[in-house]
């Protein structure tokens, strides 16, 4: 047998045999199965949802730790959406106070994701060799710089260079922070603590509108280091990722900060087991590059993480939401109206995903999300359609503002959020750097050429844009329901054990 075939079926075989309680479900992989995925993995939460139950060992509780690390963690988030969301109140004021006409602060918008690409591409790395609290302080300086040069700038290049250092440091977060909140919470309440990332994004993005109708650009940037500062001095108070700690040979550190994690009366030793043996199994195989991911036992993973996050992108969110203004003006509507609606759906619709992620799970909520921005921008186009034909003119805006609202809502509530935490669940740990680093740049690559054709396509056919969306949604549908794993309910080990057995198959 060749060494691909004895590393194969190393991790193909059920990590967790010992335990005879342990549910696995082969079944779980799509929607295809005649044990479909939603019902093996509702049958692993029979017991009240615990985590391991053996030997009188639960997992399943949030504990004051893990609760504090979530928060510390998703201070990251918040730094990502108010870097987002801080182009569009500073606008004038940039453009006034540096003399920049609309092409130079196109440049000083869009340079946030080229930043981004940038951190991207070193963002596995970085969280494997200096682990993932040292990545998000890492992340944190670069975004404190990017806001003080930004805040201080007397000419347009040094804005622009604080603009794009505020984007390496949130494509880094980007990555890191679900990788580190999937690899500290019970398999039972990860997919919602992860979801959290995208929730604090939007109160990023939010709270950034809401303060820059008060504040100059300047002060707003000032105001863009607090969260910073907040996570920095948060990490000296949160452990470390113990599947991390795990993957380097730190094992009392790994059993140590689980104990942390879990609270001090927990028993760990079953969940230290399991990722000892998962551990011991990968440290077999042989170090693991960026061209490794495209072996065969990976092809499946792969497939899920970039096929999530093109579909997530190419549904045409960040045209809508850069040039929301746009789009109501263009549609005859009110766009301070619409924009406060649209803040007002996102934040709840975000709250709901998160409490809905480990009751209904991954694929059911994905599955409703990408139908509703399906169907929202059928409406936008409907709307565009009758105001080219000249047809309905009073009803038209309206067409148009509850499309991009249901648009808004949909995206939030699942497929806005659980890419980035199916992306945190489905790559085994010595892969977990060189596939976060490709599928973030992806996501990142994604947004970037979205925004930027966004006007052209506009330009061409508002209709037939939003059709266009329309038609990808309708693909992200057919795609969840074929080949998006359920991971709900499922340790990070279990679900490797699957997708490995899956992978044999193909």
């Amino acid at each position: 047998m060749s060494r691909e075939n004895i590393e194969e079926a190393e991790l193909s075989n059920p990590l967790l045999v010992k335990n005879s309680t342990s549910k696995l479900h082969s079944g779980g992989i799509g929607g295809s199965g005649g044990s479909g995925s939603g019902g093996s993995c509702s049958g692993s939460n029979s017991n009240g949802g615990a985590g391991y139950e053996e030997g009188g060992e639960s997992s399943s509780s949030a504990t004051i730790m893990v609760m504090v690390s979530t928060l510390v963690a998703v201070s990251g988030s918040y730094v990502f959406g108010s870097a987002v969301g801080y182009s569009s109140p500073a606008r004038s004021g940039v453009m006034n106070d540096l003399g920049l006409t609309v092409a130079q602060y196109s440049v000083f918008g869009s340079i946030l994701t080229i930043g981004a690409m940038i951190g991207a591409v070193v963002s596995g790395r970085i969280a494997d060799y200096i682990g993932r609290r040292g990545a998000m302080a890492f992340a944190e300086i670069f975004c404190i710089l990017g806001w003080l040069a930004i805040a201080f700038s007397k000419v347009a290049w040094w804005a622009e260079l604080g603009r794009l250092l505020v984007g390496c440091g949130i494509g880094l977060l980007s990555y890191v922070v679900p990788i580190y909140i999937a690899e500290i919470t019970p398999k039972n309440l990860r997919g919602g603590f992860t979801t959290v990332h995208q929730l604090m994004i939007c109160c990023g993005l939010s709270l950034t509108y809401l303060i820059g109708a008060f504040l100059n650009w300047r002060a707003l940037a000032l105001l863009g280091t607090i969260p910073c500062v907040i996570q920095i001095l948060g990490l000296f108070f949160i452990p470390e990722s113990p599947r991390w700690l795990a993957k380097i040979g730190k094992w009392k550190e790994c059993e140590a900060a689980l104990q942390r994690l879990r609270g001090e009366n927990s028993g760990t030793s079953q969940e230290v087991a399991e990722i000892r043996d998962y551990t011991e199994t990968l440290k077999r195989l042989s170090e693991a590059r960026i061209l490794d991911l495209f072996q065969r036992r990976y092809t499946y993973s792969l497939v899920v993480g970039v096929g999530l996050m093109v579909l997530q992108q190419f549904g045409g969110v960040n045209g809508i939401a850069f040039y929301a203004s746009t789009i109501f003006i263009s549609a005859g509507f009110s766009d301070s109206v619409g924009t406060i609606a649209m803040v007002a759906v996102q934040v709840p619709m975000t709250v709901l995903g998160v409490i809905l992620m480990d009751k209904a799970g991954r694929r059911p909520l994905l599955l409703v999300s990408s139908a509703g921005t399906c169907l929202a921008c059928l409406l936008v186009g409907l709307s565009f359609s009758l105001q080219n034909l000249q047809q309905w003119k009073q009803i038209t805006p309206i067409l148009a503002l509850i499309g991009v609202l249901a648009f808004t809502g949909s995206f939030s509530l699942g497929i806005g959020g659980i890419p980035w935490v199916i992306m945190s669940e489905i790559f085994p740990i010595n892969m977990k750097g060189s596939a976060g680093s490709l599928i973030t740049l992806v996501n990142w690559l994604g947004s970037w050429i979205v925004s930027y054709a966004f006007n052209f396509l506009m330009d061409w056919s508002s209709a037939g844009t939003f059709f266009l969306f329309s038609s990808v949604s309708a693909v992200t549908v057919l795609f969840v329901a074929k080949l998006v794993p359920e991971t709900k309910g499922r340790t990070l080990e279990e679900i490797q054990t699957s997708l490995n057995r899956f992978s044999e198959k193909l």
